[in-house]
């Protein structure tokens, strides 16, 4: 009978499990003061692209390593591991995210304790990777301007989960209808203390303040435990 049938919630438990694994994870992390950074995005947007301009920001004052994920190939991380940066290729097969389990995984195939700072670069996708805790400290996105202002109207959650964006591709905005207004308003209603930067991975216009914003979080996770500051991780 209808009243007889069981009605288990499997995306439920899915995500309980996985933020059980991401809270034990991040405080690993924590405890090396090797700084996690979730990057997110549409595929194209230029995650890569960013990683490669990050690691130039950062020569010389951080040492950083990378864990790639795509549903095939290996191409981002030859990319990564030529500027002589480690970098992990993580082949999820038709998973559209990365979780927490699938990082650990990537983690032990880098010298994490050794490194400052450890960009994920996530499956190519507006929806599956917000709804995935993987275990980082900050959460970065993406918006790139050929994708079009609407996107925070289409996918809130990603824009909402996100500590910074930023809006790439703006070499662009002469040739599209982008309206960077709207798309300010937009995401700032989802989320108000964003930090969003304006820039061109390939120009590199707007790169330094990203980079100052980044230089600025590894300093205040380092402090952590030192003294209380905003930044540091809280479960």
């Amino acid at each position: 009978m209808a009243d007889d049938v069981r009605m288990i919630e499997v995306k439920e438990d899915i995500l309980a499990d996985n933020n059980r694994v991401a809270k034990s994870l991040r405080q690993q992390l924590s405890d090396t003061k090797t700084l996690l950074l979730n990057l997110m995005s549409s595929p194209g947007s230029g995650k890569t692209s960013l990683i490669l301009r990050t690691m130039e920001g950062l020569k010389g004052s951080a040492k950083l390593g990378v864990i790639e994920a795509d549903i095939d190939s290996k191409v981002d991380a030859e990319k990564v591991a030529a500027g002589g940066i480690p970098a992990v290729q993580l082949r999820t097969g038709g998973f559209c995210h990365l979780d927490a389990t699938m990082v650990t995984q990537g983690l032990d195939a880098l010298p994490a304790q050794d490194l400052d700072l450890i960009i994920i670069e996530n499956v190519g996708n507006l929806v599956c990777p917000a709804e995935f805790d993987t275990g980082a400290h900050k959460n970065v996105m993406i918006l790139s301007v050929p994708e079009g202002d609407d996107k925070p109207l289409k996918y809130p959650l990603m824009f909402t989960v996100s500590d910074a964006l930023l809006i790439n591709k703006i070499d662009y905005l002469a040739q599209s209808d982008f309206d960077m207004a709207a798309a300010r308003e937009r995401i700032l209603a989802l989320k108000p203390d964003i930090n969003i930067f304006e820039v061109s991975c390939k120009t590199g216009a707007g790169i330094a303040q990203w980079i100052a914003w980044l230089k600025k979080e590894m300093d205040d996770f380092s402090a952590c435990g030192k003294e209380p500051k905003p930044s540091c991780p809280r479960e």
